[in-house]
């Protein structure tokens, strides 16, 4: 089995290096985010106090803004990674894989929920496992079960050293946020470009390393 390696500074200095060339575009992709969030939200729970079948219906709506969202911004940081430039309108432009992206959900949540209840660490080791299963989803269109399972074929050999690096993005955030908030318009997006970019590292190199497997075994067969 190849070894699979990433560099964390490289992955960094990517987030960093992009976010400050396009600060403009990311300061406002979070702004606009922040209030599509914040404003339906605030409305539902006001909603919620005058009608509540209103409340439930507006919340459900809020919830599925919320998730389309979280699909766009990985689109948009994925465009990045290839080398394009992200769009405000790819916010909403995964639609179509809304409901795969909602059982994948469910079910990641499911199995670090249930790995949290075994002590924990298996809680740990799963998130981590299957952590990247919203690029497989966003990024070649997988069904839940396929990008779990890409995505512990892509994490198998690093669980430790992303573990670190979610530890350093956490913290990273959490600098940004102790500058009166204003730091996160330049923490987030720089986190949540070297977490694409260490997903296309490590999907380039397990495709490589699967390609040389099954050319090493077709071999000796067309020898044969």
């Amino acid at each position: 089995m190849t070894t699979k390696v990433f560099s964390i500074d490289e992955a960094l200095r990517f987030g960093w290096n992009t976010t400050k060339s396009n600060l403009g575009f990311f300061v406002g992709l979070l702004v606009i985010s922040c209030l599509l969030l914040i404003i339906p939200l605030t409305i539902a729970m006001g909603a919620l106090e005058v009608n509540t079948f209103l409340g439930i219906i507006l919340h459900i709506a809020d919830f599925v803004l919320t998730i389309l969202i979280a699909m766009g911004l990985v689109k948009i940081v994925l465009r990045f990674c290839d080398q394009e430039k992200g769009k405000f309108s790819d916010l909403f432009s995964q639609y179509r894989l809304f409901f795969k992206y909602l059982v994948t959900s469910i079910l990641y949540f499911l199995i670090v929920f249930g790995g949290m209840l075994l002590f924990i660490i298996p809680g740990i080791i799963w998130s981590i496992q299957f952590w990247f299963f919203d690029y497989f989803v966003i990024d070649k269109g997988l069904r839940p079960m396929e990008a779990l399972k890409k995505s512990s074929a892509i994490t198998q050999g690093v669980k430790w050293k992303l573990f670190v690096f979610s530890m350093a993005t956490i913290l990273i955030n959490i600098l940004g946020a102790l500058l009166l908030l204003v730091g996160l318009f330049v923490t987030i997006p720089t986190t949540m470009l070297a977490w694409a970019f260490i997903y296309r590292k490590l999907l380039a190199q397990t495709e490589i390393a699967t390609a040389s497997q099954t050319t090493s075994q077709v071999a000796p067969e067309t020898t044969a």
